[in-house]
């Protein structure tokens, strides 16, 4: 018996449980919906992602091993006062003041101002206009943990006579977290109503209508509360939760839509409850079971990416599909054989033709002439990628968030009011073997420091080495090397600051943002000569961190594409018994696929409709292409899936080709374009998102599943099904027929 008709037989007979025991199956889905309630309340933190492995990455846990809690997260507030300036004795006293709090609390470090800091250091946290004066305040612990102290601190800094505003790491997180989890409610409140209005013109009936959107909000509500658990263990960026309901809402939806709507068309045609839900079992639920399987694949794709939190993001999008898939065939299939027949109840207008009229004007004309119409739209999707060739990406940062979050903002201010902040910092952590410093370490440093500064881009180095501008470099470099006892204050100052347990950072800079080509090219260059004595040289900063993700990316996305194409090809044949549908089905994805990623360069790069969806256009975020390429590659197989399914079955029942891929487009079409049209909805509203990654992923995912439900399956796959004819259906040894 062939693997079709064993996963059929199984669904088939799964049905039947379910329907016998459909009380018991509800009482488990209630309760296991209350404890996923529960464990939402008291799930994991959310991260901002990192990828373990990189260099960068390195860097910084090095600096903040050596140097303790003062390479902590930090907070920045800006002190404005209209009135005077940082030159009346009075600013600086009643800074003093409202900061004094912050020395008893246990969150905090230490607080660099211009109050108390060395005049070299405080002048640069001086605006030009002398109206403005900063304060950096360095957190103790993990940067999870200093954003749940945020609000205390923030608490805890009085104004008084001052104007007080916020950024820095720590409060970006913050704000990224209160953003995201605003386009979560937004997207929901908008897509919900939007897919339950396309449900309606499907079923016309209320009841019926409504099942698919209960059952795809509960199924998300349970993934969401296993992605919080798990991230009690592994790191979860913050976009988890809002990606994973993105997918959830549109396959749970989709996987109701076709179960439902084949329970119905079974009791239209006079059959019981029971056989009915049998029936849907055992064709839309291995539609359903197949769909979901190579939903899982696609996301699998993301598992390559290991050490880093796109790995974590494959498993809590394996979780989101197999709850999806699973919501559809128990709770689902209980609910139905409570309800039987009044799954009809709140009925309204005609009933649909069970089989559209539209889909049997258009198929035949496009098999009538396949060449004629194969090769334009194969035109039309390679022009639409053509963009995609334009690529550019860099890692994300405090840009993601619009101008009117709090931590964007004030950045922003900082940057055109203070100078001395607007240069990007490179951070070059140099480790010795020992924390000891003598004279050879010190004459090390100072050649990587003369050689940093001769280097395109950079245009000054701030080390230890300045400790004391007015001193020769010869007899600043014996001083530092002198052992503690003997050092003067200012040496011993400036170690405490950039050096600890053998470790020393220095500061290389670069004008503009940290993600230009300028910037980049800068950290290639340091990298290229590590010689520093006996130490060992690691570059860190934010230009660092841009270039080691990209290439992070472009080093495993080529494995991750091959596995997720390979094993979708083993699935779908052994789901369909064909060599060539198999390939078709990966061939005409990827196409889908490449025009998506153009129309996501074109707008959200290039900036074609950043007046309409209301952003700020630049690089691609490199997370973005990975994700939508396995999240969409998955997805497509879900109508590939459903139709391929509808149009074997016709084939099996009389061996026409052109005769079952009519029937199967026909039978299959309507529901394949509601399907499509629930997920464009659903995908459609994640881009009133405020964070660009989030609008995104919804606009590429939206077009992408548009193009395949429409030119993809309308025009591409009939066209290329009627050109190899019978061949579709061989496979070597009679597998075929199996």
């Amino acid at each position: 018996m062939s693997s079709v008709l064993s996963i059929a037989t199984m669904l088939a007979g799964w049905g039947r449980f379910v329907f016998r025991h459909r009380v018991l199956v509800l009482v488990c889905s209630a309760l296991l919906v209350a404890l996923a309630g529960f464990a939402v309340r008291h799930g994991g933190l959310l991260t901002t992602g990192t990828l373990a492995d990189l260099e960068s990455t390195k860097a910084a846990l090095l600096a903040q091993r050596a140097l303790g809690d003062r390479a902590g997260p930090t907070i920045v507030a800006l002190f404005r006062d209209e009135g005077i300036t940082v030159d009346d004795p009075s600013f600086y006293e009643q800074m003093g003041e409202s900061l004094a709090p912050l020395e008893h609390d246990s969150h905090v470090a230490s607080v660099l101002s211009p109050v108390e800091a060395a005049p070299q250091i405080g002048d640069a946290l001086v605006s030009s206009d002398r109206h403005e004066a900063l304060a950096v305040i360095t957190m103790r612990g993990s940067l999870s943990e200093a954003e749940s102290a945020f609000a205390t601190v923030h608490d805890e800094i009085k104004p008084g006579r001052f104007s007080i505003s916020y950024t820095g790491e720590v409060k970006y997180r913050v704000d990224l977290d209160d953003t995201l989890r605003s386009d979560l409610f937004v997207a929901e409140l908008v897509s919900l109503p939007l897919a339950l209005l396309v449900l309606l013109v499907v079923f016309r009936s209320a009841v019926a209508a409504t099942l698919p959107v209960v059952v795809g909000g509960l199924a998300v509500l349970c993934a969401v509360a296993c992605i919080l658990q798990i991230a009690r263990v592994t790191d979860m960026a913050q976009y988890t939760v809002n990606v994973a309901s993105l997918i959830g809402l549109g396959l749970a939806i989709d996987y109701s839509l076709f179960y439902t709507s084949r329970f119905r068309e079974e009791l239209a045609a006079g059959s019981s409850v029971e056989k009915a839900i049998e029936v849907a079992m055992a064709t839309a639920g291995h539609a359903v079971f197949g769909s979901g399987l190579a939903a899982a694949v696609g996301l699998s794709g993301l598992l390559f990416f290991r050490h880093s939190y796109v790995s974590s993001m494959g498993i809590a999008g394996g979780v989101v599909v197999a709850l999806s898939a699973l919501s559809a065939l128990t709770l689902l299939p209980a609910l139905l054989s409570a309800l039987g027949h009044r799954v009809d109840l709140g009925s309204f207008g005609r009933k649909r033709a069970r089989e559209g009229g539209v889909w049997r004007t258009i198929v035949p004309k496009v098999m009538a002439r396949p060449i004629v119409v194969l090769v334009p739209t194969l035109a039309v999707l390679l022009t639409l990628g053509a963009p995609f060739l334009r690529l550019q990406t860099a890692s994300a940062f405090v840009g993601v968030l619009p101008m009117k979050t709090e931590a964007r903002a004030t950045y922003e201010k900082v940057l055109t009011d203070f100078p001395a902040q607007a240069d990007n910092r490179i951070a070059v952590v140099v480790q010795f073997p020992s924390p000891d410093l003598p004279l050879p370490r010190v004459k090390a440093l100072r050649a990587l420091r003369d050689r940093l500064t001769t280097l395109p881009g950079i245009v000054k180095v701030d080390s230890v080495l300045d400790f004391d501008k007015a001193l020769d470099p010869e007899t600043a470099d014996k001083i530092l090397a002198l052992t503690p006892e003997l050092r003067p204050i200012d040496a011993a100052g400036a170690l405490e600051h950039t050096s600890a347990n053998g470790a020393h950072l220095l500061l290389a800079m670069t004008k503009g943002p940290p993600r230009t080509a300028l910037a980049r090219a800068a950290v290639r260059a340091i990298r290229r000569d590590r010689t520093v004595g006996d130490g060992t040289l690691l570059v860190g900063g934010l230009s660092a961190v841009d270039v080691d993700t990209n290439a992070f990316f472009a080093e495993h996305t080529p494995t991750a594409i091959a596995f997720v194409a390979s094993l979708t090809y083993v699935i779908l044949f052994a789901l369909f018994r064909s060599v060539v549908l198999p390939l078709k089905a990966v061939v005409t994805n990827l196409l889908s696929i490449a025009a998506s990623f153009g129309a996501l360069v074109w707008i959200f790069q290039e900036g074609h409709l950043a007046s309409v969806l209301k952003f700020e256009p630049g690089p691609v975020e490199p997370t973005l292409p990975v994700l939508l390429f396995c999240v969409v590659f998955g997805l497509s197989m879900d109508y590939e899936v459903l139709l391929l399914s509808r149009i074997r079955e016709e084939y099996l029942a009389h061996g026409d080709n052109a005769r079952a891929v009519t029937e199967g487009l026909a039978r299959s079409g309507q529901l394949i374009t509601s399907a499509a049209a629930i997920m464009v909805c659903v995908f459609a509203a994640f881009s009133l998102a405020s964070v660009v990654m989030v609008k995104a992923m919804g606009v590429g995912m939206a077009i992408a599943v548009a193009l395949d439900a429409t030119v993809v399956r309308t025009l591409l796959v009939p066209a290329a099904m009627r050109l190899f004819g019978e061949v579709n259906w061989w496979a070597p040894f009679g597998l075929s027929r199996r």
